[in-house]
């Protein structure tokens, strides 16, 4: 089998999904650090144009974006499927809202007025409503009882919302404001896989 590589930064969050979907198929895999400031050839020798961090190489083909990586790894090793069949369209989907609106959820972070930070807070509060009202129901998965693609999507905001609400002094989620995303987040970080692979918080804050 083709080598696979994965070209990423551990701070940013995105890369995560592929490394929680690489370690719960079994797919082994190198990780090659990458920096902002000094990309690596190999990086910039499979993304010219872009030159986005967070890349998989396997064998010679190279992918970007983190859905579309996922993706390419559901089709490529069908075995340990973290997907339903007949769902996958529902989980990009919800992929997707997350994928569009993530910006909203750091800009929390950088507001520089109340007024920048309120309009931040609104919006967020609209997106976890989308979820909690339409993805959730009374699972304790997005996909049942066992954790699915869309989980995976979503597992990000497990961690970095809580990161982002510690950094700023403003609480978002909680048992009563959104009691089903909340219980999801404790399901899913006490996950083996999740558990294992999650970022160290005061490495980061050391990192900002």
């Amino acid at each position: 089998m083709a080598g696979v590589k994965l070209l990423w930064f551990w701070a940013s969050p995105f890369g995560y999904r592929v490394i929680w979907t690489l370690e719960l198929k079994g797919i082994n895999y190198e990780y090659i650090e990458e920096y902002l400031g000094n990309k690596s050839q190999l990086l910039l020798h499979h993304n010219p144009v872009h030159k986005k961090i967070l890349m998989l190489l396997h064998g010679d083909k190279a992918v970007a974006e983190s859905l579309v990586i996922l993706e390419y790894i559901k089709e490529t090793w069908p075995e340990n499927p973290l997907l339903p069949i007949g769902a996958y369209e529902r989980a990009v989907g919800f992929g997707s809202i997350l994928e569009n609106q993530s910006a909203t959820f750091f800009q929390l972070f950088k507001s520089a007025t109340r007024e920048e930070q309120e309009k931040a807070i609104k919006e967020i509060v609209e997106i976890l409503k989308i979820i909690e009202e339409q993805g959730l129901g009374d699972k304790k998965f997005f996909g049942g009882e066992a954790i699915r693609l869309v989980d995976i999507a979503f597992g990000w905001l497990a961690y970095w919302l809580e990161g982002i609400e510690e950094a700023v002094g403003t609480k978002l989620l909680n048992s009563t404001t959104f009691p089903r995303f909340h219980s999801w987040i404790q399901n899913f970080k006490q996950v083996p896989v999740i558990k294992e692979n999650l970022l160290d918080r005061q490495k980061l804050w050391a990192h900002c």
